[in-house]
């Protein structure tokens, strides 16, 4: 498939229009967003960015008149329409700026989360053909500069290296062949012909504004295809059911080239005309002085960045009167969690579920209880439609497990150059199989049970994940947990409880007492142990199953048969 917008091939071709004239889509991108703050409030922050100690206030004005810079400078270094322009920054103006200037020239941005290394890298700016690539010369540690000189030799269409911060110089030698950001694409004094002729070029709403690729885990990453329209459907979506405006200010924990960061905390502020804190690097402690300092009001992150503020907040208090929101998915929340975050950091907490191909589906609502928050993941937002099937697609029985499914304005056109794997996981009437299982939750909402690939089963009965998960972070003692399977020669499966914990150590007995306290069924209860510092997880902090897996079977790792059932 092409870069330009799409609707996926087996969705019905009427939905684009209806989407329109319900005002799930419109007729602009969010560079009119830019361009009408800059004019109606141009000294108001768009941006703070946050770099080492470093701490740089970008207004909107300012920041249209860097876009218009970067994008004559993509215009120099031969982007055109619908290019792919890959960007493996860390968060920052500059990253922002450069998602708005591809935009102005009708190309593509193509975020790449900081962690990704040469084998992602090259396999995304290969299967995009993308003619620049754009990093920091080095970040924690690491030499973007070197490692794309070895991605470059390996893609031909990659024409050009542009490095940030580092005067094109790695260790005080020249990069071979890469471009500086200052010099070579952030010119001080634009092309007047060329600055002429952006507003030529600019995509529109249906053109392809986004390639983000899924994780890859557990086999060739996918490149998710959003249109600005599609987009602009999912962070509406979520600011509406909120109730977010203008005087926000947003911060959260996870990369801006994840999807969570890029919606969250730059495509959404950006609709509102709110400021966007822009932090370079997860530290609870620092994070905790910037928003008391910027006197931020709404954060996003998983989880585990909930649960890191909450132990520094406890360990430093700090003023977070301003903070209202917490917004989190991607993992079990403890009823104490919700309780902790209304205590210590003054702030309620909403649970949401969602994907890189269509955003925040679902979301708990601030007319329902807090602790609503721990017990489910939310109802759709405006726009979007869920629905939980059996295997042959027909519904289940309410309470039932079965496989989530979606659709609407929000959901991606589909896989770049792979739209035959995309297609075979959406229906004739545009239902996308999501790959995650989920139950009603008695409230009109979904419950996240588990993903289908991490599906444990046990004999004849399948374990629901999420919710052993969710129970086993009741535990007073449990900070952070991960269920996973492991072979049985006679059950077929079995189930290992990962475990960060505090206090006392924990064992199998104190898991199982807790277990039948809550009255779980005894089948669902893990029969073995394993206790972490930490749990892997990605950028956005989503634990890494396949990881816990290849560490059951690591040598030394002896996998125990578990009582007979």
């Amino acid at each position: 498939m092409t870069t330009t917008a799409q609707r996926p091939s087996n969705a019905p071709a009427e939905l684009g229009d209806e989407w329109r004239a319900a005002g799930f889509w419109r007729d602009e991108t969010i560079l009119h967003d830019l361009r009408r703050w800059a004019a109606e409030r141009p000294d108001k922050p768009a941006l703070v960015c946050y770099s080492g100690t470093d701490a740089q206030t970008v207004t909107y004005a300012e920041l249209a008149r860097r876009v218009d810079r970067l994008a004559v400078g993509l215009l120099r270094l031969g982007v055109r329409r619908g290019d792919v322009v890959t960007l493996q920054l860390p968060n920052s103006w500059e990253l922002v700026a450069l998602c708005l200037a591809a935009a102005r020239v009708g190309a593509v941005a193509g975020p790449v989360v900081p962690t990704m290394r040469r084998r992602e890298v090259e396999f995304m700016t290969r299967l995009t053909a993308s003619p620049v690539y754009i990093a920091a010369a080095e970040f924690r540690g690491f030499s973007y500069g070197e490692m794309s000189a070895e991605v470059a030799e390996a893609v031909p269409t990659l024409r050009h290296r542009v490095l940030l911060g580092g005067d094109g110089r790695e260790g005080g030698h020249l990069t071979d062949g890469a471009l500086d950001f200052t010099r070579d694409l952030y010119a001080p004094t634009p092309d007047p012909d060329l600055l002429a002729s952006l507003d030529c070029l600019e995509a529109g709403p249906d053109d392809a504004g986004q390639i983000m690729f899924t994780s890859g885990t557990t086999g060739e990453p996918k490149g998710v295809v959003h249109s600005h329209n599609t987009l602009y459907a999912m962070n509406k979506a979520q600011a509406d059911v909120l109730g977010l405006a203008a005087d926000e200010i947003t911060a959260m924990g996870s990369p801006t080239t994840h999807q969570a960061g890029f919606t969250w905390n730059f495509v959404m502020p950006m609709l509102l005309g709110a400021t966007a804190v822009q932090v370079d690097r997860w530290d609870a402690d620092r994070m905790l002085r910037i928003l008391q300092e910027q006197r931020v009001t709404f954060f996003m992150g998983a989880p585990t960045f909930l649960s890191d503020l909450i132990d520094a907040q406890r360990r430093t208090p700090h003023d977070l009167s301003a903070l209202r929101s917490f917004a989190t998915g991607s993992a079990p929340i403890a009823p104490l969690l919700v309780e902790d975050a209304d205590a210590l950091l003054g702030c309620r907490v909403y649970a949401l579920w969602g994907m890189t191909e269509n955003g925040c589906v679902t979301v708990t609502r601030p007319e329902q209880p807090p602790l609503r928050a721990a017990e489910s993941d939310g109802t759709a937002v405006p726009g979007m439609e869920i629905r939980v099937t059996a295997k042959d697609g027909t519904p289940v029985r309410p309470g039932e497990n079965g496989r989530l499914q979606v659709r609407g304005a929000a959901q991606c056109l589909g896989y770049f150059r792979r739209q035959e794997v995309y297609d075979a996981s959406v229906t004739s009437d545009g239902w996308f199989d999501t790959g995650d299982l989920a139950r009603d939750d008695g409230n009109g909402g979904i419950r996240i049970v588990g993903r289908v690939k991490d599906m444990i089963m046990r004999g004849a009965e399948n374990i629901p994940v999420v919710e052993v998960e969710g129970a086993l972070l009741r535990h007073p003692a449990i900070k952070d947990v991960a269920v996973v399977g492991y072979p049985d020669e006679r059950l077929g499966e079995r189930a290992c409880a990962f475990l960060v914990t505090s206090g006392p150590v924990l064992g199998l007995p104190d898991l199982q007492e807790h277990l039948a306290g809550l009255g779980m069924a005894k089948t669902y209860w893990p029969e073995r142990v394993e206790l972490l510092p930490e749990l892997p997880r990605t950028p956005s902090g989503k634990i890494q199953k396949f990881a816990l897996r290849d560490l059951l079977r690591a040598p030394g790792h002896s996998v125990p048969s578990g009582p007979a059932a």
